[in-house]
């Protein structure tokens, strides 16, 4: 099991049944391969769909926020950019799944810019981190330089400021609790002091402080 489908695997377990949740681009996509089967959720896109489902067959004028083709469910809903901000900033949307570039210890999130770099602007991510109940960051641990993307503070532009509930990583999971950064849980095989070296920001530890309830299988890499 890679580090994304481990990342996308332990997400899954945050969602409730009847959820709508905002999926963002790349590995937070992944997390609907791997929710329980008791678990049914609504899919929002932020270029107004209400049921998103699997492409079975790709349409040209059908695509997610990402540009991708996707799949509508029965029943799902389809309208104006207005309208689908309107839920997003009304608080409709139960849970909201991003990547991240960084986050900090005062659950700030960066996400959307490298400066000097040609990189997209940020979408509909400002709206979703500041009106979605709960904010979970499905990254890694750190970046491709092997520096911490978890810090005592972001250096990059901020996406939103105190607004994280949660980081999953695939060393850990992390909660934000009355401000403070606390950590809950481990990957399989990963130690406490391996978390500590790979992590900038300051935290505590659960006194519940477990494995992730992940299950690794047996000859899966």
């Amino acid at each position: 099991m890679n580090a994304k489908e481990l990342i996308a695997r332990r997400v899954a377990l945050e969602l409730h049944d009847g959820d709508i949740v905002n999926l963002g681009i790349g590995l937070p996509t992944q997390v609907v391969n791997y929710l329980p089967q008791d678990i049914h959720i609504t899919l929002q896109s932020e270029n107004g769909f209400l049921g998103l489902g699997p492409v079975t067959e790709a349409h040209p004028n059908l695509v997610n926020a990402g540009g991708q083709p996707c799949g509508v469910l029965p029943g799902a809903a389809m309208f104006d950019s207005a309208f689908s901000f309107a839920l997003i900033r009304g608080g409709h949307v139960d849970a909201s799944v991003l990547g991240g570039l960084q986050v900090d210890q005062n659950a700030n999130l960066a996400n959307w810019m490298v400066p000097g770099k040609m990189v997209p602007g940020m979408g509909g991510a400002m709206d979703l981190v500041t009106g979605a109940r709960r904010v979970i960051i499905a990254m890694e641990h750190c970046a491709k330089d092997g520096s911490s993307k978890i810090l005592k503070q972001c250096t990059l532009p901020l996406t939103a400021k105190n607004k994280v509930s949660m980081i999953v990583t695939e060393m850990g999971v992390f909660e934000f609790e009355k401000g403070h950064l606390i950590l809950k849980e481990h990957a399989p095989g990963v130690t406490l002091e391996a978390i500590q070296t790979a992590t900038d920001a300051e935290f505590s530890v659960a006194a519940d402080f477990k494995v992730m309830p992940i299950v690794i299988e047996e000859g899966v890499a």
